[in-house]
Parts: C-alpha cells; sequence; structure tokens
C-alpha cells in the first residue's frame, strides 16, 4: 500500500489543474457538506477516525498508521484552528492521474492559532455507494 502513497501526493500537488466541467449544484453541495463533516474530525486531531471516513482512494494510499502521524506532523505547528472560509467548490469529472469519476475540490483560506494564513485543499468523491468522502487533503 505504501507504494499508492506517490498517487496521493502527486494528486495533491496537481489539484489546481484538474479540469474543470460544468458546475453541478447538487453535487458540489453534497461535497462541500462531505468535506466539513471530515474536515472536523481532522480539526478534533481524530486521525484514526477522519482516515475510516476517508474514501477508498485515500485509504488505499496511506495506512491508517502513517495517516495519524501525518496529520499530527502537518497540523501540530498550525496549533488551533480560529477561523475556515470556504474559497471555491468546483465540480469537475477528471482529475489528472486519476479516474474519471464525480469529484468536488474544495479550497478554503484558513487561520490557525501559529499560522494565521494558511490554505486548504479538500478532494472529495462520490463514492460506488453514492456517498462523498474526502480523497485528498493537503495543507500549506
Amino acid at each position: 500500500m505504501s507504494r499508492l502513497a506517490p498517487f496521493a501526493i502527486a494528486l495533491m500537488f496537481a489539484m489546481p489543474a484538474a479540469g474543470v466541467h460544468a458546475q453541478q449544484p447538487d453535487q458540489t453541495g453534497a461535497g462541500v457538506q462531505a468535506a466539513g463533516r471530515w474536515l472536523a474530525l481532522a480539526d478534533a486531531g481524530q486521525g484514526a477516525e477522519s482516515w475510516s471516513a476517508a474514501g477508498a482512494m485515500f485509504q488505499g494510499a496511506v495506512s491508517q498508521k502513517d495517516w495519524r502521524a501525518a496529520l499530527e506532523a502537518a497540523r501540530a505547528p498550525f496549533g488551533a484552528l480560529t477561523r475556515r472560509t470556504l474559497a471555491g467548490a468546483t465540480y469537475t469529472r477528471t482529475l489528472p492521474g486519476a479516474p474519471d469519476a464525480d469529484y468536488v475540490v474544495l479550497q478554503y483560506q484558513s487561520s490557525f492559532a501559529a499560522r494565521p494564513a494558511a490554505n486548504e485543499t479538500v478532494v472529495v468523491m462520490r463514492e460506488a455507494d453514492g456517498s462523498w468522502k474526502t480523497i485528498t487533503y493537503f495543507i500549506r
């Protein structure tokens, strides 16, 4: 499974280049809601729970143990979340290096106790059962 990690990393860096198709308000809204639920777990430091709530693509790219460590390492220097504003949500059927599916790419402008200006990217995908799940999270 660790060999799939480069795919997840490549996907994170490819987000600004995602092919954008017609906006789909219903899908975009569902994606925003799913991302919000997942971010609440990440914000609470619930690494195991956020991994369990993530999509199959995410879980296949990183083990739960490695995700818990990565989330802690990424978020600890930032401190507690103080504000998060959705800056954009784009529905697309294509992402570089990923199969065609329903995706929503979300960009947030966020503030943390130790980092007043940060950008977060969350990508959610509609799973086979129709649910929307996070497949990528990136903070900078």
